[in-house]
């Protein structure tokens, strides 16, 4: 078997077989030490800044080790890229012989059971939807996989998809009459079978919960797990880690329920009546807290007079309804699963209501049709380390973004990881030459009155200079909408035909190929374009960051970890909100420089990155860029670039 060092050589396989490859030192180094994890059985965080190639890093190691891996990545999307282009490249390139799967939720697979039904009910909304389900049956009939991201004549955010794929809540299981045609069950049958399966964080910890996603029986088969994005696993364990409960939940019930019952026991009035009331009192229980969409605390919600009545009231029409079910139960394997659902929502809303375990924090977020009640822990590191235990495997943690001024202490305490080997290597791109890093004078209080008119001021004549290819990343919604809405009298003001484009006007990848075909568009958006945004050249050539990213501190969990940690007489703001901070403006950095000839300016508006102690953590742990206050230095930047 040829060495690493002659796999990632000029003369080396990767080299010959892949257009554009790139000899990287980083590269090598990075792969060589996580073969040395996965041959140890070891954890091993490595840090690779863009353009190290650590995709590849890894891939090749978990290609070469002869055991079975476990890929997760952060989502869906970068899930598709790496089964469907990396992975693919690399093994033709090493002539593995790996057998590789990819796995995603159920949600994600048409449901041979509810698409019948569903077409069978007929009941949409609108003729589109109707036409989007004739195109999915068409689509079930042709596809190997099932997956629906495969199915491109159907928006992936059509409602008709709740309708045609299964949930933990209402799949049959083993008495379904579809079994043997079961999209979800071939995924996981070519997972079990496979030396290398990719999946996403999402999937990865809803499982290790739920053991409702096929990953229950492949975790103790690895020996291997790793984690790409792993700057996500704190958030996404805490998710999972925890219980919710939503009133979506009982809807989906009571459509499900009447549907069954249509089929099966259409003699039983009270079904139908039964399943009415209690869709009614669940969206009252929504209606119970006002309009206001965003996250309460438990003290938030009580202070609503009508909160208590509304919990009380769905508790007995759940237990009343769960009674109908019962008798009805017999007829069908549907009309007894929605009995078993009936029962077990029932138990969850009473679990939430009597928690008493003080390591959680009640609180729920409202939506605009739902509400969902949570039960989140403080502190995941216990129950994560708990579940590394058992078998021994290499566990392998990368991302761009993990390190605070080089070190992992804050990541590792999250995890519960101790001290493990870890590593940090920087970009291969000469940031000192392709980018400036801008923090201008004279901003106001970031918690000012005016401080987003300010930064579009600030960032106007950068802006300008740019020619457009702009992108301004907002710590809010609220900003995101301010920002838009004074660019776009600003344009108008001075005759600037730049097309204007904000986050919500359509899915982030419809945006984004926007963007990339515009050339010189400037484009707003909140948390979702923060980070897994790949544009390259000069498309995008400046990226402006309203503020240094802080969770609200309002918000019903990080407000409860804060007064944890001050009980154990730990500094919160230091151990905990300022690393999350840190880790967040290095992802929005990230967007700016994509490759080796890619130009621009990163501008962070924030006058507490230069005026507050803390801020110095910020700076330190950016890129190596020019860094400068002054206006001029960027209009000379762009002059330069375009000459």
């Amino acid at each position: 078997m040829a060495s690493l060092s002659d796999i990632f050589s000029p003369a080396g396989p990767l080299a010959q077989s892949i257009g554009g490859y790139r000899i990287r030192p980083q590269q090598l180094e990075m792969a060589e030490r996580i073969a040395a994890a996965i041959k140890g059985h070891e954890v091993f965080i490595a840090e690779a800044g863009t353009g190290t190639g650590k995709t590849f890093a890894y891939l090749v190691p978990a290609l070469l080790s002869g055991g079975k891996v476990i890929v997760s990545t952060g989502t869906k999307t970068l899930q598709d890229q790496l089964f469907n282009k990396d992975l693919p490249l690399v093994r033709q390139a090493l002539k593995a012989p790996v057998r590789i799967a990819l796995l995603k939720g159920r949600a994600n697979y048409v449901c041979p059971y509810h698409l019948e039904r569903a077409l069978l009910d007929g009941r949409f909304f609108n003729r589109e939807d109707a036409a989007d389900a004739r195109r999915i049956s068409t689509f079930a009939k042709a596809t190997q996989s099932g997956d629906k991201a495969e199915c491109i004549e159907v928006n992936e955010n059509s409602p008709v998809w709740s309708q045609v794929t299964s949930t933990r809540d209402n799949c049959l299981g083993q008495d379904c009459p579809n079994n043997k045609d079961c999209f979800v069950l071939k995924a996981r049958r070519e997972a079990m079978e496979a030396d290398l399966v990719v999946v996403n964080h999402h999937l990865f910890f809803a499982d290790v919960m739920l053991r409702d996603e096929g990953m229950a029986e492949l975790l103790p088969m690895c020996n291997t797990v790793i984690f790409d994005e792993a700057h996500q696993l704190p958030e996404v364990a805490t998710l999972f880690f925890g219980d919710s409960v939503s009133t979506s939940q009982v809807v989906d019930l009571a459509r499900d329920t009447r549907a069954e019952g249509l089929l099966s026991a259409r003699d039983c009035l009270d079904l139908q009546d039964g399943s009415k009331r209690v869709e009614k009192v669940a969206r009252d229980l929504r209606l119970a807290i006002g309009a206001d969409t965003g996250r309460f605390s438990h003290g938030q919600l009580l202070e609503h007079a009508e909160f208590e009545p509304a919990m009380q009231t769905l508790d007995e029409e759940l237990a009343v309804f769960a009674k109908i079910l019962e008798g009805q139960a017999q007829r069908s394997e549907g009309l007894e699963k929605c009995w078993q659902r009936a029962l077990e929502l029932q138990q969850m809303f009473a679990a939430w209501q009597s928690l008493t375990d003080t390591g959680y924090v009640r609180w729920a977020e409202a939506y605009t049709q739902s509400l969902q009640l949570n039960s989140t822990p403080l502190d995941v590191a216990s129950i994560f380390r708990k579940q590394m235990g058992g078998h021994p495997r290499a566990w392998i943690f990368t991302s761009a973004t993990l390190a605070v001024r080089g070190g992992f202490v804050h990541y590792c305490a999250e995890l519960g990881l101790g001290k493990p080997d870890s590593a940090c290597w920087q970009s291969p791109f000469d940031y000192g030459q392709q980018a400036v890093l801008y923090a201008p004078l004279g901003m106001p209080d970031p918690n000012a009155w005016n401080y987003t008119d300010a930064v579009v001021d600030a960032a106007f004549p950068a802006l300008k200079a740019a020619g457009g290819g702009a992108f301004f990343l907002c710590t809010s919604l609220r900003a995101m909408r301010r920002t838009h809405e004074l660019l776009k009298a600003r344009l108008e003001d001075e005759g600037l035909e730049l097309p204007l484009l904000v986050q919500g006007e359509g899915s982030k990848t419809e945006l984004l190929e926007r963007f990339r075909r515009l050339g010189n568009a400037v484009l707003v958006g909140s948390q979702s374009f923060w980070e897994g945004v790949d544009v390259r050249g000069e498309a995008l050539s400046l990226v402006v960051i309203d503020k240094i990213p802080f969770a609200p501190p309002d918000d019903p969990v990080l407000s409860a970890r804060i007064e944890q940690m001050k009980r154990e007489g730990r500094n919160a703001f230091i151990d905990y909100q300022l690393p999350r901070a840190v880790i967040n403006v290095k992802q929005g950095a990230g967007r700016l420089i994509r490759d080796e000839s890619d130009r621009g300016v990163l501008m962070i508006c924030d006058p507490r990155l230069t005026g507050k102690p803390y801020g110095r953590l910020v700076w330190q742990s950016l890129p190596p860029m020019k860094r400068t206050r002054e206006l001029q230095v960027v209009l000379d930047f762009f002059a330069a670039s375009r000459s």
